[in-house]
This record gives C-alpha cells, sequence and structure tokens, in this order.
C-alpha cells in the first residue's frame, strides 16, 4: 500500500463465490471475479475450488500475499479445477497482513470439508474463540475469519445440514459480515442482521454467483439477481435449486453509507442504489449546500471524480480533470520523512498544469482522515499556478472508529476529532472547506437505512 492510499479509510474484504451444478470448470470466473474486486483489498488473495462429482474434502487452494494478478499465473489453472468455489481479496483490520491470514480458511473435519470467505468483523469473535480454545481447538490465525470457520464446523457435526450449521452460528455472531461457505455439495452466504455488509446474488446460465459487489458479476458475463437480504441465509444445492432463510431478518437495517461514498466501484448497485448516481447526488448536495465562486470543478482521482462531475452540474462551474492518476505504484511505497512522502503523492498523482494554471478551484474528494495526503495535494496545485483551491468533502468529518470491518483509524489519527474546521483548513492549506452534512444522505440516498457510526457514534450493534 503506498503513502497515498495510508490516508485513506479501506474496506477489509472482497468476497466471492460460483457453483456451476452442470459440472462448468469455474476456476478462471473465481479468478475475473477477484479482479473485479480488487479495489476492496490488495494485500492477500486466494481461491478454493472443488469438484462436486469427486471425493469429499477434494479442495485445492491457492493464495498468497499480493494483487490477484500477483498471486495466479496461467498454470495455477491446471490444478484449481472444479465447478464450485470461493475466492477472496483482503486488506486487513482484525489480524495482521500475513499469509496466515490470508484467505479462504480450508478445512478437512469428520463430516465433509469446508471453504470460507468472509468480509467484515465478527466484534464477539475473541471469546467465541477463547470457548473454542477450552475445547482443544488450536488457532493458526490472528484472524476472526478462522473462529468463524471452526464455529460453522462444531455445529455441523451436530446438524443435519451445513445450512442448518450456519443458521444457528449466524444466531450468534455480533458485528457486520459477509461469508461465502464452500461444502462439499452447496454453497452457503448469510449476509449480518443489519446489512452492513453488502452481498449480491447473480446468474449465468446454470450457474449461481455470490460477491460483494454487482461488478464482479457482471465481470464473469453474469445477470445480477437481487441484494442478498440483510440477515437471509442463501444456499444453492447440488440440483441447482436456491434456498432462502431468513429466520435472522429484522425490521431495522443499517446499510454501510461508506460504501456509496467510497469503497465500492463506481459501476456497482448495492441494495437498489448504483453507486456512481449516489456520488453525484452526493456532489450535487454539496454544491447547494456549500457554494463558492471558481473557474473549475476537479476531483481527486478515483473516488472524488464522480462527486465533483455532480458539483459541476449542480454549480454551473465546469468540469475537469486536474490531475493524471498513475496506477502502477507498488503498494509498497511507503517513506518515512516528510520529503519522501511528499515525493509519493507525484509519483501517484500528477497535476495538468495548463488546466490549473490561473484558475479557482473547487477541489473534491470522499474524505479527510489525518489530512497529510490533502495537503500535498493542494501544494501541488499551487505550485502548478492554481490560484485559489477550495476542498470541499463528499462526506462527513471522520469522528469515531468502525468495529464492522472497515479500517477507520482510532479517534486520535483522525484530523476532524481533535481540530475544527478552520484548523483543517489551514492545517492543509486550502482556501475554504466543507463537508457534506449528515441531512445530506437523504438527497443522496433516499430512505436508505445507514450505518453512520464514524460519523454520529450511533452504533447499530454493541
Amino acid at each position: 500500500m503506498d503513502f497515498v492510499d495510508m490516508d485513506r479509510i479501506h474496506e477489509e474484504c472482497g468476497v466471492f463465490g460460483i457453483y456451476a451444478p452442470a459440472g462448468t470448470e469455474v476456476g478462471r470466473d473465481i479468478y475475473y471475479g477477484l479482479m473485479a474486486l480488487q479495489h476492496r483489498g490488495q494485500e492477500s488473495a486466494g481461491i478454493s475450488i472443488s469438484d462436486t462429482q469427486g471425493p469429499k474434502g477434494n479442495i485445492t487452494t491457492k493464495k498468497g500475499m499480493g494483487l490477484v494478478n500477483e498471486v495466479f499465473n496461467k498454470k495455477d489453472f491446471e490444478t484449481l479445477k472444479g465447478n464450485i468455489g470461493v475466492g477472496h481479496v483482503r486488506y486487513s483490520t482484525t489480524g495482521g497482513s500475513c499469509i496466515e491470514n490470508a484467505q479462504p480458511i480450508a478445512m478437512n473435519y469428520i463430516k465433509g470439508s469446508l471453504a470460507l470467505v468472509h468480509n467484515g468483523n465478527i466484534m464477539n469473535a475473541d471469546e467465541i474463540k477463547e470457548r473454542q480454545m477450552y475445547r482443544g481447538q488450536a488457532h493458526f490465525t490472528t484472524s476472526d475469519s478462522e473462529v468463524l470457520a471452526y464455529e460453522i464446523i462444531s455445529e455441523r457435526i451436530r446438524s443435519a445440514s451445513i445450512e442448518e450449521a450456519v443458521i444457528r452460528v449466524a444466531g450468534t455472531l455480533k458485528g457486520g459480515y459477509a461469508c461465502i461457505i464452500m461444502s462439499p455439495r452447496k454453497l452457503v452466504a448469510v449476509r449480518d442482521p443489519f446489512g452492513i455488509k453488502p452481498l449480491v446474488l447473480g446468474k449465468r446460465d446454470g450457474a449461481f454467483i455470490l460477491a460483494s459487489e454487482t461488478a464482479a458479476i457482471d465481470a464473469v458475463g453474469g445477470q445480477f439477481i437481487r441484494d442478498i437480504k440483510p440477515g437471509e441465509i442463501v444456499t444453492v444445492t447440488e440440483d441447482g435449486q436456491l434456498l432462502s432463510n431468513e429466520s435472522l431478518c429484522q425490521k431495522h437495517h443499517a446499510h454501510c453509507v461508506f460504501e456509496y461514498i467510497y469503497f465500492a466501484r463506481t459501476d456497482s448497485v448495492i441494495d437498489g442504489i448504483l453507486v456512481h448516481e449516489a456520488r453525484i447526488r452526493a456532489g450535487e448536495a454539496l454544491a447547494k449546500r456549500l457554494p463558492v465562486e471558481a473557474d473549475i470543478v476537479a476531483g481527486v482521482p478515483d473516488s472524488g471524480l464522480a462527486a465533483a462531475e455532480g458539483y459541476a452540474k449542480a454549480s454551473g462551474i465546469p468540469f475537469a480533470i486536474a490531475f493524471h492518476k498513475n496506477s502502477y505504484i507498488g503498494r509498497s511505497f511507503i517513506k518515512p520523512t516528510d520529503e519522501e512522502r511528499n515525493s509519493a503523492v507525484h509519483m501517484k498523482l500528477n497535476v495538468l498544469r495548463d488546466v490549473v494554471k490561473d484558475k479557482r478551484i473547487v477541489l473534491i474528494d470522499d474524505s479527510i482522515v489525518r489530512g497529510t495526503t490533502m495537503k500535498y495535494i493542494i501544494e501541488m496545485l499551487r505550485l502548478s499556478g492554481a490560484k485559489e483551491v477550495h476542498v470541499r468533502i463528499s462526506a462527513p468529518p471522520f469522528l469515531y472508529p468502525c468495529y464492522y470491518g472497515t479500517d477507520v483509524p482510532s479517534s486520535g489519527q483522525l484530523i476532524a476529532s481533535e481540530h475544527s474546521y478552520e484548523d483543517i483548513r489551514q492545517k492543509i492549506g486550502a482556501d475554504s472547506l466543507a463537508y457534506l452534512q449528515i441531512e445530506d444522505f437523504k438527497e443522496m440516498l433516499g430512505d436508505l437505512e445507514l450505518c453512520k457510526a464514524c460519523f454520529d457514534s450511533k452504533y447499530p450493534v454493541e
């Protein structure tokens, strides 16, 4: 992860699963699905795959540190063969960044086998883990995904089916999560009762697809069917049926608002809302609430572009591309000194001088976390001849940590938790600064029930 990305909020993971009961090979589909989810995690990637016509326990797994195309090569798919499988990309929040914590978690046990991929955070994982260790179950990772896998296996031994075991376990969990479980003959998925983490269902021919985002379904030529309901457990059976259990569903939901602000790909549809459209509406709300006289509106790539488009549309100020983004900087480009950090920003983003010279600029970004990157970006604009830089943020100020699998730093590292707007404006060197407000979410997302705890400390799960 480079320095520019260090000053952003990160999602924990992306999950993907596919089952083709007719026997079609799905290894490459999982690979392409993970490529479409790469933005959700860049630290590790993995695939587990099986043949439902073969013996139980015939799971083949490959995982490693790095991007999807760094972990897998063409030769891997000579062994990653089968018609059912799951895949994962990871950014660590619970558990460190190491190969031991890479997913899928694949295990053989007395009743067969299991491979699990998980996005989110199980808040009561430590107490569950302690019970497991007293039962003699050794743990080889520091992630809550292993805790979840052990718990499902323990329940499966006492249950008539894998879906029954998942239902029992899910009823004990606290947190935000989306999980896909591959058994020898079934694919099971569960979404937390509040719907904090996204999970969608698609189909291609006779194959069912489950993924964190619709973009991954599109990537493998599938057709989006619907979102998995908050609290719903779905099972794809050996004979190609789709079963649904809604016993954990509840009336009130709390979808993570940051999926729409930053996490999800702009072309994804989550809980009925196109992410790109939500970001445009955020920009429009910013322009109505926080107008400023300027010559151009520019977004910080990539997450600020759609909101900048919306701001320009509502304000009548021309939209401009003011930066070239270098997408090929190594993830490990982390530098310790201020001078080297400034160089890191320059390597990631370069200003188009002719666009910004002698211009008053409205600069749109999705968030300010620590403030360091925004400060350097503004300096770059001024060195390129910008007359004024007015910063508009398409999210409220981050004030509180997240406990559901989103990497919001502690409050002491959040610049807005200890500084006024005016202090922040001076620190980053902007001519003016303003944020979207919580009440603007209605214009952005309608009546969708949201988790906004990182902004207002109202946590749906305690």
